[in-house]
């Protein structure tokens, strides 16, 4: 990663840093704000006509969004993603330049299908310890495993363009979303800051279905 990548970091969470003010914002505003198209393609599954939408923000460098990826995320899928219950849609939240990295090698990967996309963010919330500590070798060993060689990474890493278009999408979600922390879910609009155990999701989720 060059220079100006880790720049662009450091500044959006020193903006991020502080307390926001006045953050009791009409439910409707932020509920429209979260649905409102970013920069880079959003990554969605389950159907389009789900009463619930789900949209997690997530670093792949978080180990509590590891954690709900791995152990609430699978069990949420059977029960109410793919039953048409709940429309989930995944967004990078990169809390530093490695994790960013990954988000990158994982829209490589994906091409514009959501399904290998978060085939490869399973594969890299696996290898988290080893992502961080060989950085480099990780991303490379992924893409392999994802059908990329070694230059198809270095390619894809070098994309500023893509790059540019995260950086963009989280200031938009730092500054209209007040998202300042990994994983923050947003159901149906509103804003839940944490991991939680799926019995705490699904306490959250069912009152929404009776509406």
């Amino acid at each position: 990663m060059n220079v100006r990548h880790c720049i662009a970091f450091i500044v959006l969470f020193a903006f991020a840093s502080p307390a926001f003010p006045g953050s009791a914002i009409a439910q409707s505003a932020i509920a429209a704000a979260v649905a409102k198209p970013v920069s880079l393609p959003d990554i969605a599954i389950g159907s389009a006509k789900a009463p619930i939408t789900l949209t997690e923000y997530s670093s792949m460098s978080c180990p509590h969004c590891a954690a709900f990826g791995q152990n609430v995320f699978p069990m949420l899928r059977s029960k109410y993603i793919d039953t048409g219950k709940v429309r989930f849609v995944f967004r990078e939240f990169p809390l530093d330049i490695k994790a960013a990295a990954a988000s990158i090698l994982a829209r490589c990967i994906g091409n514009g299908d959501s399904e290998k996309y978060l085939s490869a963010v399973e594969t890299l919330f696996k290898l988290q310890d080893r992502l961080m500590a060989q950085t480099k070798d990780t991303l490379i060993y992924v893409g392999k495993q994802h059908g990329m060689n070694e230059r198809d990474v270095e390619t894809c890493e070098q994309d500023q363009a893509q790059f540019d278009k995260l950086t963009a999408d989280q200031q938009y979600a730092v500054q209209e979303l007040k998202v300042t922390s990994t994983p923050t879910f947003f159901l149906n609009g509103v804003r839940v800051q944490g991991s939680m155990p799926f019995e705490e999701l699904e306490e959250r989720i069912k009152p929404l279905l009776k509406k």
